[in-house]
């Protein structure tokens, strides 16, 4: 019993789930193109066992002759093809063994190959085929056993009782039902896979537009203050050779920053099952982009204090602050921007605020940046509002949930 089944009583994972060389897809692939063993051992059963039968029935039915053992042979080593012509293998196999059966040979295993033959055409998909085959096996049994009989060998025998026909008509009712459940079941597999399958791309996407994501507003932000600061450094060179210094100590500290964050999210990718080596940034380090952002020119004002946050809330909210302060430096002619953290329950309501004008085509929040803040805000199960405000600049509204696991209940 605890080999049948998992310890916390569920099923096993192959019955849950099949075989992994049993699916309707790959077939080629995973099974062997003749599957050689199975029907070595099925034609060896119907050759041995009918030899028994034989002897079992001495008297009663004709001994087996070389044309009978011929026809057994035939029988179990047409199922050599059974897989990939299951049609002709199952009326095949039907033919045969009602050849059998109508010049008087024993009873016996010869009905397993038949069994193999219709259970492969119903799981193959050829369900009518399978169940015509049966049918015209029982429908010539029944014509021999109740009319042929008196022209056909053994000599002298009789009529078969109609019971014994209902005998044979549940056997054939049997092998077809079980086949059917067999297919049923199968086919319940392969969508089981293929919906694991597609989970598992979608999984892969999610991951890959994370890691996109975090490459976008990291590089973003930091080559927009380098870019910047190496401007200043130029300008200043020859006439305060010391502020181009300070320029350039601010390009060696973000690159440096920039690419410790980089290197973070690409150790993620080497070893995904390994924690991160350094925690995800969060509102905690919103003073070092406060920093970073007057190296680049801006005066932020910081309103209100952020409530303690998921990890996933900390590091979208720190983002989105991040990604509106590059929009400002890139596209915003204004040198002032106001950022604003509130407390609506349980949401958490971010705003970044300057007074413009824009200096870019693209300053109405069609790039990548903003995609990604809403990518963020989503994933989330909150909102990001972009655009330019009524009395000029632009503005940056965001509702993120303060604790993920509560929003996603």
């Amino acid at each position: 019993m605890d080999g049948q089944r998992g310890r916390e009583g569920r099923a096993p994972e192959w019955w849950r789930h099949g075989p992994p060389w049993w699916s309707l897809r790959g077939d080629e692939e995973r099974r062997p193109r003749w599957p050689w063993r199975s029907t070595v051992l099925i034609t060896a059963l119907v050759l041995f066992g009918s030899q028994f039968a034989a002897h079992a029935q001495e008297g009663e039915r004709a001994a087996l002759d070389p044309f009978a053992r011929a026809l057994l042979f035939v029988t179990g080593a047409a199922l050599l093809w059974r897989q990939r012509h299951p049609v002709p293998v199952v009326f095949g196999t039907a033919v045969a063994s009602l050849v059998y059966l109508g010049a008087g040979y024993p009873y016996g295993p010869v009905f397993v190959a038949v069994a193999v033959a219709c259970f492969s055409a119903v799981v193959a998909g050829h369900r009518r085929a399978a169940w015509a085959a049966m049918g015209t096996l029982w429908a010539g049994h029944a014509l021999v056993a109740h009319w042929l009989y008196r022209w056909l060998p053994p000599s002298g025998d009789s009529a078969a009782s109609w019971g014994q026909e209902l005998v044979v008509a549940t056997w054939v009712v049997a092998v077809a039902a079980l086949s059917e459940a067999a297919r049923a079941r199968r086919e319940q597999w392969a969508r089981e896979r293929d919906e694991r399958a597609r989970a598992a791309r979608r999984r892969a996407d999610e991951e890959r537009l994370r890691i996109a994501r975090e490459l976008h507003d990291v590089l973003a932000h930091s080559i927009s203050v380098i870019n910047v600061q190496a401007a200043v450094g130029l300008a200043l060179l020859d006439t305060d050779p010391e502020q181009a210094r300070t320029a350039l100590s601010t390009i060696k500290d973000q690159s440096k920053e920039a690419l410790g964050e980089v290197r973070q999210v690409l150790d993620t990718l080497r070893t995904p099952g390994d924690a991160p080596r350094a925690p995800a940034p969060g509102l905690d380090r919103l003073p070092e982009l406060v920093e970073q952002a007057a190296g680049a020119g801006l005066a932020v004002e910081v309103e209100g204090k952020p409530p303690r946050l998921s990890p996933g809330t900390d590091l979208a909210a720190f983002r989105i602050v991040q990604e509106a302060l590059t929009n400002v430096v890139r596209h915003s002619g204004s040198r002032h921007v106001r950022i604003r953290l509130d407390r609506d329950g349980d949401t958490l309501l971010l705003r970044v605020d300057d007074d413009g004008p824009a200096t870019g085509t693209d300053a109405g929040g069609s790039g990548n940046g903003l995609a990604g803040m809403r990518e963020r805000a989503a994933a989330l199960g909150g909102t990001i509002e972009a655009g330019p405000r009524p009395d000029g600049g632009f503005r940056v509204r965001a509702a993120l949930p303060i604790d993920v696991k509560k929003a996603a209940t």
